[in-house]
């Protein structure tokens, strides 16, 4: 994916990563609605454990766990040492913390997970030396507290070395797969890029040490960072099945679309038919953004996964936003309205098939260029609302009943109706529920506000304000 990502030697740069999804074991895990709470400290994930458990996530995905240095948010992606964690988030101790109170509120821990590359530190050094005498000296100063934060290894000595990495290089070609996971992610002319791992079996057994050590502290899935970047071997040498017996593991791998799309037939198709991995949805994304656009139409959600415009149900992960688009001015584009943005989360959470990932940042003043947008928009009202209707319709069966410009329509089962109006004025739709089956003078509740419905005859008439989106429950 592309990312507005600084160094360590502080440029602002633009780059393309990736990442993608493994799907576990865990049966049905996926169904359940993921708080992405980016660059939360994890502190503060803990003292808001009984409010996400209350607010009807079912998982939390925290920032990678890890060595890593540097106030910015893009810092957390660039490993320094994978043996320990401590990082301005948290330490091993606070992360051990957070999980075991989300675990009393039964909530599961997913971390996301960076093992493509280390961190660019040629501003300070030559060497591919990590985690670097610096570091090292640090360790022993400190070898009380580093022991208390260590996952694996002897930390007296580094992990990586020059014999462990790809030759320096940068990627010339974004649509040549060879190019994209053998050289070196790097942003302006200058910079010499993230050193990037070879997957050596050194290299490998040391990243499997790092997966099982955070298995056992209670981490139940992976959001597996760059895996764009990485062969198909290469990941499934990593990911054995003693790592994903009972995980639910994930990350994104980029596409304008899904079927045609070339970046979909070259990157993710492949890296889907060659692995048991789940993703981030980006064909279903690409539907949305298209039909809440001005010009376009809610028929294009009436069956995408039919067109190959959306993932299988059980390998996709359904998002509105993800941390990459604020966060970088080449993805900015991507961002929808507020507006627009509540009915398509009103779409991915009503909706059948997929994990709702919701995405919330917690990001410094002089990082947020959007006033705090995306703050607290997983406690708001309209969307504890939207994740309750969700889960109460989980296991019940999607038919869509009607689509036009302005409006999508589709049930669940005989339990829930949802009603989707993108235009500014009134719309409306017959439902005959002669072939439609509902259920009479009971009336179905709206989620998000004190509507009801009551079907009394065959035709029932469905009206929905513009901009709106109606959650109908019994």
């Amino acid at each position: 994916m592309k990312r507005n990502l600084k160094f360590l030697s502080n440029p602002i740069i633009k780059i393309l990563l990736g990442a993608t999804f493994l799907l576990g074991t865990q049966g049905n895990v996926y169904a359940d609605t993921i708080l992405h709470a980016f660059n939360w400290k994890y502190s503060d994930i803990t003292s808001q454990a009984q409010n996400i458990a209350k607010a009807g996530y079912k998982k939390v995905l925290v920032s990678p766990p890890l060595k890593s240095s540097g106030k910015e948010w893009w810092a957390r992606y660039q490993p320094q040492d994978i043996r320990l964690i401590d990082s301005p988030l948290g330490n091993k101790e606070d992360l051990q913390t957070l999980i075991s109170a989300l675990k009393k509120e039964g909530v599961d821990v997913y971390a996301d997970i960076v093992l493509n590359h280390m961190a660019n530190e040629s501003w300070k050094r030559n060497d591919l030396n990590y985690p670097g005498r610096e570091l090292l000296n640090q360790y022993s100063e400190n070898s009380e507290y580093i022991n208390k934060q260590k996952l694996f290894g002897d930390l007296s000595k580094g992990i990586f070395s020059s014999f462990d990495f790809h030759p320096a290089g940068c990627i010339s070609d974004y649509g040549d797969p060879g190019n994209v996971q053998y050289w070196r992610l790097c942003g302006n002319d200058k910079d010499t890029g993230l050193p990037d791992l070879d997957p050596s079996d050194y290299v490998i057994k040391q990243q499997r040490q790092y997966l099982q050590s955070l298995k056992s502290m209670g981490i139940k899935g992976f959001r597996i960072d760059a895996v764009k970047h990485m062969s198909d071997y290469q990941v499934n040498q990593i990911f054995t099945s003693d790592i994903t017996s009972g995980m639910h593991v994930f990350g994104e791998v980029i596409t304008t679309g899904g079927k045609g799309d070339s970046q979909y037939h070259t990157f993710l198709e492949p890296y889907l038919n060659n692995t048991n991995h789940g993703a981030y949805d980006f064909p279903l994304f690409a539907s949305i953004r298209s039909a809440f656009s001005y010009d376009g139409s809610m028929s294009l959600l009436h069956d995408p996964q039919e067109y190959g415009q959306a993932l299988p149900d059980d390998r996709a992960i359904t998002f509105t936003i993800t941390h990459d688009i604020p966060t970088n001015d080449g993805f900015r584009y991507q961002i929808m309205t507020p507006a627009n943005e509540k009915l398509a989360y009103g779409y991915i959470l009503g909706k059948d098939g997929g994990s709702p990932l919701i995405y919330s940042d917690a990001l410094s003043d002089d990082e947020d260029k959007d006033n705090r947008r995306w703050e607290d928009v997983w406690n708001r009202d309209y969307m504890v609302k939207m994740i309750s209707f969700h889960n109460d319709m989980k296991g019940k069966q999607m038919e869509t009943l009607y689509s036009d410009k302005c409006m999508l329509i589709f049930k669940r089962e005989k339990s829930g109706l949802v009603a989707i109006n993108k235009c500014a004025e009134d719309r409306s739709y017959t439902i005959d529920t002669y072939k439609t089956e509902l259920n009479w003078y009971v009336p179905y509740k709206d989620r998000l506000s004190s509507h009801r419905e009551t079907i009394k005859s065959r035709y029932h008439k469905l009206s929905v304000p513009g901009q709106t989106v109606r959650m109908l429950a019994l």
